[in-house]
Protein backbone atom coordinates (compact mmCIF):
# COMPACT_ATOMS: atom_id res chain seq x y z
CA UNK A 1 0.00 0.00 0.00
CA UNK A 2 1.67 3.66 -1.17
CA UNK A 3 1.79 6.23 1.40
CA UNK A 4 -1.05 8.71 1.00
CA UNK A 5 -1.13 12.40 1.83
CA UNK A 6 -3.61 12.48 5.13
CA UNK A 7 -5.42 15.57 5.98
CA UNK A 8 -6.41 15.55 9.61
CA UNK A 9 -3.60 13.81 10.65
CA UNK A 10 -1.48 13.91 10.67
CA UNK A 11 19.00 27.51 11.27
CA UNK A 12 21.50 29.05 14.49
CA UNK A 13 22.72 32.80 14.18
CA UNK A 14 23.73 33.52 11.27
CA UNK A 15 26.68 31.94 9.41
CA UNK A 16 30.16 32.68 10.49
CA UNK A 17 32.49 33.94 8.64
CA UNK A 18 34.30 30.85 8.47
CA UNK A 19 31.39 28.74 8.09
CA UNK A 20 30.39 31.06 5.04
CA UNK A 21 33.83 30.20 3.81
CA UNK A 22 33.96 26.54 3.91
CA UNK A 23 29.96 26.48 2.18
CA UNK A 24 31.91 28.77 -0.42
CA UNK A 25 34.51 26.14 -0.69
CA UNK A 26 32.06 23.52 -1.19
CA UNK A 27 30.72 24.43 -4.61
CA UNK A 28 33.58 22.84 -5.91
CA UNK A 29 32.78 19.72 -4.67
CA UNK A 30 29.45 18.66 -6.01
CA UNK A 31 28.76 15.38 -4.23
CA UNK A 32 28.23 17.44 -1.06
CA UNK A 33 25.29 19.34 0.30
CA UNK A 34 25.37 22.76 1.26
CA UNK A 35 26.39 23.76 5.10
CA UNK A 36 22.79 25.42 5.28
CA UNK A 37 19.41 24.71 3.81
CA UNK A 38 17.16 27.33 3.32
CA UNK A 39 18.59 31.14 1.83
CA UNK A 40 17.25 32.58 4.94
CA UNK A 41 19.64 30.30 7.27
CA UNK A 42 16.84 28.63 8.88
CA UNK A 43 17.50 24.54 9.29
CA UNK A 44 14.34 22.85 7.96
CA UNK A 45 13.30 19.36 9.28
CA UNK A 46 11.45 16.40 9.00
CA UNK A 47 10.24 13.97 11.41
CA UNK A 48 9.84 9.93 10.53
CA UNK A 49 8.51 8.39 13.02
CA UNK A 50 6.25 10.07 15.40
CA UNK A 51 6.43 8.74 18.59
CA UNK A 52 7.36 9.84 22.58
CA UNK A 53 10.93 9.73 21.08
CA UNK A 54 10.71 11.23 17.90
CA UNK A 55 8.15 14.10 19.13
CA UNK A 56 10.88 14.99 22.10
CA UNK A 57 14.11 15.03 19.88
CA UNK A 58 12.41 17.40 17.82
CA UNK A 59 11.24 19.39 20.63
CA UNK A 60 14.85 18.86 21.29
CA UNK A 61 16.02 20.75 18.53
CA UNK A 62 13.66 23.46 18.06
CA UNK A 63 14.41 24.67 21.79
CA UNK A 64 17.99 25.86 20.52
CA UNK A 65 18.23 29.27 20.20
CA UNK A 66 21.37 30.36 18.22
CA UNK A 67 19.42 30.15 15.31
CA UNK A 68 16.06 29.87 13.33
CA UNK A 69 15.01 25.94 13.11
CA UNK A 70 11.98 25.18 11.96
CA UNK A 71 9.80 21.54 11.26
CA UNK A 72 8.32 21.02 7.91
CA UNK A 73 7.43 17.23 7.22
CA UNK A 74 6.35 14.63 9.32
CA UNK A 75 6.04 10.76 8.35
CA UNK A 76 4.49 7.87 10.33
CA UNK A 77 2.87 4.57 9.44
CA UNK A 78 0.02 5.48 11.99
CA UNK A 79 -2.26 8.44 12.03
CA UNK A 80 -3.22 8.92 15.69
CA UNK A 81 1.18 9.18 16.55
CA UNK A 82 1.57 11.61 13.72
CA UNK A 83 -1.53 13.64 14.83
CA UNK A 84 -0.52 13.85 18.49
CA UNK A 85 2.72 14.69 17.68
CA UNK A 86 1.60 17.22 15.52
CA UNK A 87 -0.56 19.14 18.11
CA UNK A 88 1.82 18.72 20.89
CA UNK A 89 4.33 20.02 19.22
CA UNK A 90 2.60 23.17 17.58
CA UNK A 91 1.18 24.08 21.11
CA UNK A 92 4.56 24.27 22.10
CA UNK A 93 6.57 25.75 19.20
CA UNK A 94 3.91 27.75 17.23
CA UNK A 95 4.82 28.71 13.98
CA UNK A 96 8.60 27.19 14.41
CA UNK A 97 5.94 23.73 12.94
CA UNK A 98 5.04 24.90 9.93
CA UNK A 99 3.71 21.29 8.51
CA UNK A 100 0.87 22.06 6.23
CA UNK A 101 -1.71 18.80 5.88
CA UNK A 102 0.03 18.03 2.19
CA UNK A 103 3.39 17.31 4.46
CA UNK A 104 2.25 15.02 6.66
CA UNK A 105 2.75 11.03 5.25
CA UNK A 106 1.26 7.91 6.36
CA UNK A 107 2.91 4.47 5.08
CA UNK A 108 5.87 2.76 4.77
CA UNK A 109 7.19 4.95 2.51
CA UNK A 110 6.00 8.30 3.84
CA UNK A 111 9.70 8.65 5.19
CA UNK A 112 10.77 9.39 1.21
CA UNK A 113 7.66 11.59 0.88
CA UNK A 114 9.01 13.51 4.02
CA UNK A 115 12.82 14.13 2.99
CA UNK A 116 12.03 14.87 -0.50
CA UNK A 117 10.01 17.67 1.44
CA UNK A 118 13.65 19.04 2.20
CA UNK A 119 16.89 21.07 0.72
CA UNK A 120 20.16 19.37 0.90
CA UNK A 121 21.82 20.11 4.51
CA UNK A 122 18.41 20.11 5.63
CA UNK A 123 17.58 17.60 8.76
CA UNK A 124 16.00 14.82 8.88
CA UNK A 125 15.49 13.10 12.83
CA UNK A 126 14.63 8.95 12.43
CA UNK A 127 12.73 7.86 15.07
CA UNK A 128 10.75 5.02 13.78
CA UNK A 129 11.80 1.45 15.22
CA UNK A 130 15.49 0.47 14.78
CA UNK A 131 14.90 -2.05 12.37
CA UNK A 132 14.12 0.68 9.89
CA UNK A 133 17.05 3.03 9.93
CA UNK A 134 19.49 1.33 7.61
CA UNK A 135 16.74 1.67 5.19
CA UNK A 136 16.15 5.75 5.51
CA UNK A 137 19.22 6.74 6.40
CA UNK A 138 20.37 4.97 3.05
CA UNK A 139 17.68 7.35 1.46
CA UNK A 140 18.97 10.25 3.31
CA UNK A 141 22.52 10.04 1.96
CA UNK A 142 20.70 9.93 -1.52
CA UNK A 143 19.01 13.05 -1.08
CA UNK A 144 21.93 15.17 0.48
CA UNK A 145 20.23 15.26 3.68
CA UNK A 146 21.48 15.77 7.47
CA UNK A 147 20.49 12.86 9.91
CA UNK A 148 19.64 12.58 13.62
CA UNK A 149 19.24 8.92 14.39
CA UNK A 150 17.99 7.54 17.34
CA UNK A 151 20.00 4.37 18.49
CA UNK A 152 19.93 1.52 18.53
CA UNK A 153 20.92 2.10 14.95
CA UNK A 154 21.20 -1.53 13.97
CA UNK A 155 19.70 -4.76 15.79
CA UNK A 156 21.84 -7.81 14.23
CA UNK A 157 25.19 -8.32 12.18
CA UNK A 158 24.03 -7.66 8.50
CA UNK A 159 22.50 -4.31 9.34
CA UNK A 160 25.54 -3.40 11.06
CA UNK A 161 27.59 -4.49 8.18
CA UNK A 162 25.17 -2.26 6.33
CA UNK A 163 25.03 0.81 8.64
CA UNK A 164 28.49 0.64 8.41
CA UNK A 165 29.02 0.87 4.59
CA UNK A 166 26.45 3.70 4.68
CA UNK A 167 28.76 4.90 7.03
CA UNK A 168 31.28 5.47 4.55
CA UNK A 169 28.60 7.09 1.78
CA UNK A 170 27.70 9.52 4.14
CA UNK A 171 31.04 10.49 4.73
CA UNK A 172 32.36 9.98 1.16
CA UNK A 173 29.29 12.78 0.46
CA UNK A 174 29.91 15.09 3.18
CA UNK A 175 25.81 14.18 5.58
CA UNK A 176 26.37 15.20 8.99
CA UNK A 177 24.91 12.36 11.03
CA UNK A 178 24.24 12.43 14.56
CA UNK A 179 23.05 9.38 16.90
CA UNK A 180 20.67 9.53 19.70
CA UNK A 181 23.94 8.30 22.53
CA UNK A 182 23.46 11.83 24.15
CA UNK A 183 25.54 10.80 26.90
CA UNK A 184 28.33 11.20 24.67
CA UNK A 185 27.84 14.94 24.53
CA UNK A 186 27.40 15.48 28.16
CA UNK A 187 29.82 17.89 29.67
CA UNK A 188 30.11 15.96 32.97
CA UNK A 189 30.74 12.79 31.30
CA UNK A 190 33.43 14.27 28.84
CA UNK A 191 35.31 15.55 31.97
CA UNK A 192 35.40 12.37 33.43
CA UNK A 193 36.54 10.77 30.21
CA UNK A 194 39.39 13.48 30.58
CA UNK A 195 40.39 12.33 33.58
CA UNK A 196 40.18 8.92 32.94
CA UNK A 197 42.62 9.23 30.23
CA UNK A 198 44.62 10.99 31.69
CA UNK A 199 45.16 8.29 34.72
CA UNK A 200 43.30 9.79 37.93
CA UNK A 201 41.84 6.81 38.75
CA UNK A 202 44.69 4.56 36.76
CA UNK A 203 43.75 1.70 34.61
CA UNK A 204 40.24 0.73 35.06
CA UNK A 205 39.82 -3.16 35.39
CA UNK A 206 36.24 -3.02 36.23
CA UNK A 207 32.77 -1.31 34.92
CA UNK A 208 29.51 -2.35 36.57
CA UNK A 209 26.26 -0.91 35.15
CA UNK A 210 23.02 -1.31 36.09
CA UNK A 211 19.89 -0.99 34.50
CA UNK A 212 16.94 -2.64 36.79
CA UNK A 213 13.57 -0.93 36.55
CA UNK A 214 9.38 -2.47 36.15
CA UNK A 215 8.26 -2.66 32.52
CA UNK A 216 9.40 0.24 30.29
CA UNK A 217 8.20 1.35 26.75
CA UNK A 218 6.62 -1.52 24.88
CA UNK A 219 9.06 -4.25 26.13
CA UNK A 220 5.68 -6.14 28.23
CA UNK A 221 2.98 -7.08 25.87
CA UNK A 222 -0.29 -9.07 26.14
CA UNK A 223 -1.51 -11.60 23.17
CA UNK A 224 -2.27 -9.38 19.99
CA UNK A 225 -6.34 -7.81 19.93
CA UNK A 226 -8.45 -10.23 17.90
CA UNK A 227 -9.19 -6.63 15.34
CA UNK A 228 -5.59 -5.97 14.74
CA UNK A 229 -3.08 -6.69 11.99
CA UNK A 230 -0.31 -8.37 12.85
CA UNK A 231 2.43 -6.45 11.28
CA UNK A 232 0.83 -3.06 12.95
CA UNK A 233 0.29 -4.61 16.58
CA UNK A 234 4.21 -5.83 16.56
CA UNK A 235 4.97 -2.51 15.07
CA UNK A 236 3.38 -0.73 17.95
CA UNK A 237 4.25 -2.72 20.54
CA UNK A 238 8.46 -3.22 18.86
CA UNK A 239 10.26 -3.39 21.78
CA UNK A 240 8.66 -6.71 22.53
CA UNK A 241 9.73 -7.68 19.14
CA UNK A 242 13.64 -8.33 18.63
CA UNK A 243 13.18 -7.75 14.52
CA UNK A 244 12.21 -4.42 15.36
CA UNK A 245 13.95 -2.83 18.04
CA UNK A 246 16.82 -5.93 19.69
CA UNK A 247 13.87 -6.01 22.35
CA UNK A 248 14.44 -4.20 25.90
CA UNK A 249 18.07 -5.15 25.81
CA UNK A 250 19.14 -3.22 22.99
CA UNK A 251 16.55 -0.35 22.68
CA UNK A 252 17.45 0.67 26.65
CA UNK A 253 20.55 -1.21 28.08
CA UNK A 254 22.91 0.67 25.22
CA UNK A 255 22.88 3.61 26.92
CA UNK A 256 24.72 2.18 29.79
CA UNK A 257 26.93 0.29 27.47
CA UNK A 258 28.12 2.81 25.31
CA UNK A 259 28.63 5.54 28.45
CA UNK A 260 31.17 2.57 30.08
CA UNK A 261 33.02 1.20 26.82
CA UNK A 262 33.67 5.31 26.06
CA UNK A 263 35.43 5.37 29.83
CA UNK A 264 37.42 2.22 28.90
CA UNK A 265 38.18 3.54 25.09
CA UNK A 266 37.70 0.60 23.71
CA UNK A 267 34.92 -2.31 22.69
CA UNK A 268 34.80 -5.33 24.41
CA UNK A 269 36.19 -8.24 22.50
CA UNK A 270 33.62 -10.91 23.61
CA UNK A 271 30.59 -11.36 25.89
CA UNK A 272 29.39 -14.27 28.23
CA UNK A 273 25.53 -14.00 30.05
CA UNK A 274 22.77 -15.64 31.48
CA UNK A 275 19.05 -14.72 31.82
CA UNK A 276 15.53 -15.86 31.93
CA UNK A 277 11.49 -15.33 31.85
CA UNK A 278 10.48 -15.25 35.63
CA UNK A 279 7.11 -13.48 35.41
CA UNK A 280 6.45 -13.35 32.03
CA UNK A 281 2.85 -14.96 32.51
CA UNK A 282 0.26 -14.08 29.78
CA UNK A 283 3.16 -11.76 28.22
CA UNK A 284 3.79 -12.89 24.72
CA UNK A 285 6.67 -10.68 23.58
CA UNK A 286 9.97 -12.17 23.43
CA UNK A 287 12.12 -10.94 26.03
CA UNK A 288 13.68 -11.95 28.67
CA UNK A 289 13.28 -10.45 32.53
CA UNK A 290 16.71 -10.75 33.72
CA UNK A 291 20.05 -10.35 32.01
CA UNK A 292 23.20 -10.62 33.44
CA UNK A 293 26.50 -10.22 31.21
CA UNK A 294 29.90 -10.43 31.11
CA UNK A 295 31.93 -8.74 28.77
CA UNK A 296 35.57 -8.97 28.60
CA UNK A 297 37.96 -6.09 26.88
CA UNK A 298 41.53 -7.32 25.04
CA UNK A 299 43.39 -6.46 27.83
CA UNK A 300 40.80 -8.63 30.10
CA UNK A 301 39.00 -5.96 32.11
CA UNK A 302 35.41 -6.67 32.41
CA UNK A 303 32.18 -4.81 31.47
CA UNK A 304 29.36 -6.30 34.16
CA UNK A 305 25.86 -5.84 32.93
CA UNK A 306 22.54 -6.46 35.31
CA UNK A 307 19.46 -6.10 33.81
CA UNK A 308 16.19 -6.70 35.19
CA UNK A 309 12.42 -5.40 34.53
CA UNK A 310 10.35 -6.86 36.92
CA UNK A 311 7.88 -5.42 39.25
CA UNK A 312 8.47 -4.44 42.73
CA UNK A 313 11.95 -5.44 42.30
CA UNK A 314 14.86 -2.94 43.59
CA UNK A 315 15.32 -0.61 40.67
CA UNK A 316 19.14 0.78 40.19
CA UNK A 317 20.34 2.44 36.91
CA UNK A 318 23.75 4.12 37.12
CA UNK A 319 27.39 3.00 35.42
CA UNK A 320 30.80 3.01 37.42
CA UNK A 321 34.29 2.49 36.71
CA UNK A 322 36.91 0.62 39.26
CA UNK A 323 40.94 1.25 38.52
CA UNK A 324 44.26 0.90 39.60
CA UNK A 325 44.30 4.05 41.91
CA UNK A 326 40.48 5.31 42.32
CA UNK A 327 36.78 4.96 41.08
CA UNK A 328 34.46 6.70 39.32
CA UNK A 329 30.83 7.31 39.36
CA UNK A 330 29.63 7.58 35.70
CA UNK A 331 26.20 7.53 35.83
CA UNK A 332 23.23 7.49 38.89
CA UNK A 333 19.72 7.92 38.75
CA UNK A 334 19.07 7.88 35.00
CA UNK A 335 20.70 9.44 32.26
CA UNK A 336 20.95 12.78 33.17
CA UNK A 337 22.25 14.84 35.13
CA UNK A 338 24.97 12.12 35.93
CA UNK A 339 26.77 13.45 38.81
CA UNK A 340 30.11 12.24 37.43
CA UNK A 341 32.82 11.56 40.72
CA UNK A 342 36.05 10.18 41.21
CA UNK A 343 37.20 8.88 44.43
CA UNK A 344 41.03 7.83 46.02
CA UNK A 345 39.75 3.90 46.73
CA UNK A 346 36.95 1.67 45.67
CA UNK A 347 34.26 2.86 48.02
CA UNK A 348 32.57 5.73 46.94
CA UNK A 349 32.35 7.40 50.42
CA UNK A 350 32.84 11.33 50.80
CA UNK A 351 36.60 11.17 52.68
CA UNK A 352 37.70 9.83 49.53
CA UNK A 353 36.15 12.55 46.77
CA UNK A 354 38.58 13.74 44.37
CA UNK A 355 36.31 15.49 42.30
CA UNK A 356 33.05 16.03 41.10
CA UNK A 357 31.28 18.00 38.22
CA UNK A 358 29.59 20.67 39.50
CA UNK A 359 25.43 21.18 38.95
CA UNK A 360 23.22 21.71 37.37
CA UNK A 361 24.50 19.91 34.29
CA UNK A 362 23.97 21.20 30.69
CA UNK A 363 21.10 19.02 29.29
CA UNK A 364 23.06 16.21 27.05
CA UNK A 365 19.91 16.04 25.32
CA UNK A 366 19.97 19.38 23.83
CA UNK A 367 23.57 19.45 23.50
CA UNK A 368 23.92 16.87 20.81
CA UNK A 369 21.19 18.86 18.38
CA UNK A 370 23.62 21.59 19.18
CA UNK A 371 26.54 19.91 18.10
CA UNK A 372 25.10 18.85 14.80
CA UNK A 373 23.78 22.33 14.15
CA UNK A 374 26.95 23.74 14.83
CA UNK A 375 28.82 20.91 12.69
CA UNK A 376 26.10 21.99 9.33
CA UNK A 377 26.04 25.68 9.85
CA UNK A 378 30.13 25.33 9.87
CA UNK A 379 30.09 22.91 7.19
CA UNK A 380 32.59 20.61 9.21
CA UNK A 381 32.97 16.96 8.99
CA UNK A 382 30.46 15.69 11.72
CA UNK A 383 29.45 11.44 11.27
CA UNK A 384 28.22 9.53 14.59
CA UNK A 385 27.36 6.22 12.40
CA UNK A 386 30.17 4.27 12.98
CA UNK A 387 29.96 4.59 16.28
CA UNK A 388 26.88 4.59 16.89
CA UNK A 389 27.05 0.79 14.68
CA UNK A 390 29.60 0.00 17.06
CA UNK A 391 27.75 0.46 20.22
CA UNK A 392 24.76 -1.06 18.84
CA UNK A 393 26.93 -4.03 17.68
CA UNK A 394 28.40 -4.35 21.05
CA UNK A 395 25.21 -3.84 22.87
CA UNK A 396 23.77 -7.04 20.16
CA UNK A 397 26.57 -8.84 21.23
CA UNK A 398 25.55 -9.52 25.32
CA UNK A 399 22.06 -9.91 23.81
CA UNK A 400 23.01 -12.59 21.51
CA UNK A 401 25.02 -14.47 24.62
CA UNK A 402 22.46 -14.11 26.80
CA UNK A 403 19.60 -14.93 24.38
CA UNK A 404 21.46 -18.59 22.99
CA UNK A 405 23.65 -19.35 26.38
CA UNK A 406 26.92 -19.35 23.88
CA UNK A 407 30.02 -16.58 24.53
CA UNK A 408 29.78 -14.55 21.32
CA UNK A 409 32.70 -12.69 19.88
CA UNK A 410 33.13 -8.81 18.28
CA UNK A 411 33.75 -10.70 15.47
CA UNK A 412 31.06 -13.29 15.61
CA UNK A 413 28.35 -11.03 16.00
CA UNK A 414 29.39 -8.69 13.77
CA UNK A 415 29.57 -12.06 11.01
CA UNK A 416 26.53 -13.54 12.08
CA UNK A 417 24.22 -14.28 9.04
CA UNK A 418 20.57 -14.41 11.07
CA UNK A 419 18.97 -10.94 10.34
CA UNK A 420 15.77 -10.58 12.12
CA UNK A 421 13.95 -9.01 9.11
CA UNK A 422 15.76 -9.38 5.46
CA UNK A 423 13.00 -7.79 3.97
CA UNK A 424 12.37 -4.92 6.35
CA UNK A 425 12.21 -2.26 3.36
CA UNK A 426 9.82 -4.36 1.47
CA UNK A 427 7.08 -4.28 4.30
CA UNK A 428 3.36 -2.98 3.91
CA UNK A 429 0.67 -1.48 5.55
CA UNK A 430 -1.67 -4.67 6.28
CA UNK A 431 1.23 -7.38 4.73
CA UNK A 432 2.85 -9.94 6.66
CA UNK A 433 5.22 -9.32 9.77
CA UNK A 434 8.51 -10.70 10.46
CA UNK A 435 7.41 -13.41 12.41
CA UNK A 436 3.84 -15.02 13.33
CA UNK A 437 2.55 -16.36 16.46
CA UNK A 438 1.53 -19.42 16.82
CA UNK A 439 -1.94 -20.62 17.41
CA UNK A 440 -2.34 -19.50 21.00
CA UNK A 441 -1.01 -15.93 19.75
CA UNK A 442 2.94 -16.14 21.30
CA UNK A 443 5.79 -15.85 19.50
CA UNK A 444 9.14 -17.93 19.29
CA UNK A 445 11.36 -17.11 22.19
CA UNK A 446 14.99 -17.27 23.31
CA UNK A 447 15.68 -20.87 24.27
CA UNK A 448 19.52 -20.70 25.36
CA UNK A 449 21.74 -23.69 25.21
CA UNK A 450 18.83 -25.73 23.22
CA UNK A 451 18.78 -22.66 19.64
CA UNK A 452 22.49 -21.64 19.83
CA UNK A 453 23.32 -20.28 16.38
CA UNK A 454 20.60 -17.70 16.92
CA UNK A 455 18.28 -15.75 18.99
CA UNK A 456 14.96 -17.78 18.40
CA UNK A 457 13.95 -20.56 16.19
CA UNK A 458 10.57 -20.84 14.79
CA UNK A 459 11.44 -24.09 14.43
CA UNK A 460 12.75 -25.27 17.60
Amino acid sequence: MKSVLTGGVSRRDLLKTAGTVAAVGALGRLTLPRAYAAENNTVQMALVGCGGRGTGAIANALSRQKGPTKLVAMADVFPDRLNDSYNALQQKFGDQVDVSESQKFIGFDAYKLAIDCLNPGDVVAMATPPAFRWVQFKYAIEKGVNVFMEKPITVDGPSTRRMLALADEADAKGIKVAVGLMCRHCKARQELFDRIQSGQIGDIVLLQAYRQHGPVGSAFSERKPADMNELEFQIRRFHSFLWASGGCYSDFYIHNIDESCWMKNAWPVEARASGGRNYRGDYIDQNFDTYSVEYTFADGAKLYLEGRTMIGAESRFASYAHGTKGSAVISEEGHSPAHCRTYSGQKFDKPLLTWEFPQPEPNPYELEWEHLFEAIREDRPYNEARRGAEASLVTSMGRMAAHTGQTITYDQMLNCEHEFAPDVDKLVLGGPAPIQADADGKYPIPLPGIVKKREYDVLA
